[in-house]
């Protein structure tokens, strides 16, 4: 006769506690990401989330993925007000930590690809904390208001407010765009590294909107053109100069990728990344440029991600 001792029971216990979290894990790791805009940051909360799950009666949750996203969420409004004051004092534009996207991208869920893209993350900037969580779990996500009130600790009538407060921000500042189609994105992109890198200043115009726009957020801590360009003609002579560069330093490569579902070019200086700019197309132009310089930025883009819904 075999018999399980309490060793066994804790280890089985373990065991669940983990499968269940891992199972979850893209999905909860996108809404700290959407609530944080930073990659580095949610691995710490989720990392400080597990250990407050790992201690959780399981016979008291009825429902795994709302406990799980009450819980990271909670974690993450810590997260998020505590960095407040290091958000203020911030040296230039902040711009979101990019993300390294795998194979599986988030191309074939138009909600969940708009909701990791640059443009609605410093969108999302402009929110206050419970505004911008309640928007991410209730737009994103689709959680009920009871659920979402639990996670920031509010009534059901608060959550509703805040809700509407939230959505009438993002609608009027939001772009009014149509999902870029990922083979014109890309065909985009190599027209574009192949301007720059054969000095075609006229190629490279008719792939710029006329306000094109370049920002990099560097922290003061990486050279960097300190405020936004603007107009096309100015950004293909910033990037000309930029591209040029490579002709004093033969070590510098450039290699394209995915991150926050746009097109993204991470520039290395033999094997350190020396920064990462992604590329936003509206209308079959590029419209902006997202350079991200700031080393304590630079980490997480070597780690590719799965994002989830």
């Amino acid at each position: 006769m075999i018999t399980h001792g309490p060793a066994d029971d804790r280890g089985r216990i373990a065991g669940e506690h983990a499968e269940r979290f891992t199972h979850l894990r893209p999905l909860l790791f996108t809404i700290v990401y959407e609530i944080l805009g930073s990659a580095t940051e949610s691995d710490d909360v989720l990392q400080d989330s597990y250990l407050r799950w790992a201690t959780v009666d399981l016979t008291t949750v009825r429902d795994t993925k709302s406990y799980l996203a009450q819980l990271v969420t909670r974690q993450a409004l810590k997260s998020l007000r505590a960095g407040a004051r290091r958000r203020e004092e911030y040296v230039g534009p902040w711009l979101p930590e990019p993300l390294l996207l795998d194979d599986r991208d988030a191309s074939a869920d138009v909600v969940l690809a708009e909701s990791v893209s640059m443009a609605m993350l410093v969108l999302l900037e402009t929110l206050t904390p419970d505004e911008r969580a309640v928007f991410v779990l209730r737009e994103v996500f689709g959680f009920d208001y009871d659920e979402i009130g639990s996670a920031v600790g509010k009534s059901v009538v608060a959550v509703r407010q805040v809700a509407h407060r939230a959505r009438e921000h993002v609608q009027a500042r939001r772009k009014r765009i149509d999902p870029v189609d990922p083979a014109e994105a890309e065909a985009i992109t190599e027209q574009f590294l192949t301007a720059t890198q054969t000095g075609d200043m006229a190629g490279l115009l008719t792939l710029l909107a006329p306000e094109a726009t370049f920002t990099t957020d560097h922290g003061g801590k990486a050279t960097a053109v300190l405020r936004p360009v603007v107009g096309a003609k100015k950004v293909a002579n910033l990037l000309m100069g930029f591209f040029r560069a490579r002709e004093r330093m033969p070590a510098l490569r450039f290699e394209t990728v995915n991150c926050n579902n746009a097109p993204a070019v991470v520039i290395f200086n033999e094997d350190h990344v020396e920064g990462v700019f992604l590329i936003e197309i509206i209308d079959g132009k590029i419209s902006n440029f997202y350079a991200v310089r700031n080393p304590d930025k630079l980490a997480a883009i070597a780690v590719s991600r799965a994002i989830s819904r």
